[in-house]
């Protein structure tokens, strides 16, 4: 007897989707407990903490579909080593931030920590101070190619490890009428280097990347998702 074999995509909860077979026209089918077979399991072990209180970074994290808590009470001075090279600034910084939080042995906390910098011809471009500084920010972006660098601290009672992401942004240019616009509407105060790249300029301005889109946004979600998938309990 010939059997004929189509395929069919099959979408559940949550945007999770795989193939069914249909073999003469009867449908095969699959259960799946997507939670109680997650990648995470492992990480029903501890309690997951960001140590950040960007509201980006919380949003980045929970598209992972894991719980976690917010805890912005361990505030430490940014402060850089004479020297440092800017790409290490990122991993330097997060490891700092995740100093500030005392893991007493018998902790649960899993606490992620990260910091971003915008790097452009050599040197760091932090959060503008005000409107003027983040247009000269943008104007100095406009037509070259920068790159954003995040780095994340993953630190619980018995391991603690860092790691740094890089992501390639290309500007093409854009009207200093709409770089004004641009910082009028969207008030880019809070972002390194005076822009979101999910926000109106990153559809306009924005030619392409090279590397991690979510990055750029405050989270290298790839890698950041496969260091808690392997994270030791």
């Amino acid at each position: 007897m010939l059997f004929q074999k189509k395929s069919v995509s099959i979408t559940l909860i949550h945007g999770f989707s795989f193939g069914a077979n249909i073999i003469n026209n009867a449908y095969i089918c699959i259960k799946i407990d997507i939670y109680m077979n997650s990648p995470l399991n492992n990480l029903t072990a501890y309690r997951v903490v960001l140590g950040s209180g960007s509201p980006r970074r919380r949003e980045l994290l929970g598209l992972l579909d894991i719980d976690f808590t917010v805890d912005t009470s361990h505030p430490v001075d940014e402060i850089v080593p004479d020297g440092m090279s800017p790409e290490m600034v990122p991993e330097y910084l997060s490891q700092l931030k995740a100093d500030a939080f005392t893991l007493l042995p018998g902790d649960d906390r899993l606490v992620i920590t990260a910091d971003t910098v915008v790097i452009s011809d050599g040197r760091i471009l932090g959060k503008p101070a005000d409107e003027k500084q983040a247009v000269e920010m943008l104007r100095s972006l406009m037509g070259h190619t920068h790159k954003v660098v995040t780095g994340v601290t993953l630190t619980s009672t018995h391991v603690s490890e860092t790691f740094s992401e890089t992501t390639e942004v290309i500007f093409g240019n854009i009207s200093d009428r709409e770089i004004e616009l641009y910082v009028s509407n969207f008030r880019p105060l809070d972002k390194a280097g005076a822009y979101g790249i999910q926000e109106w300029i990153g559809c306009v301005a924005i030619q392409g990347i090279r590397g991690c889109f979510y990055n750029v946004m405050g989270l290298p979600l790839h890698t950041l998702y496969r260091r808690l998938r392997d994270f030791k309990v």
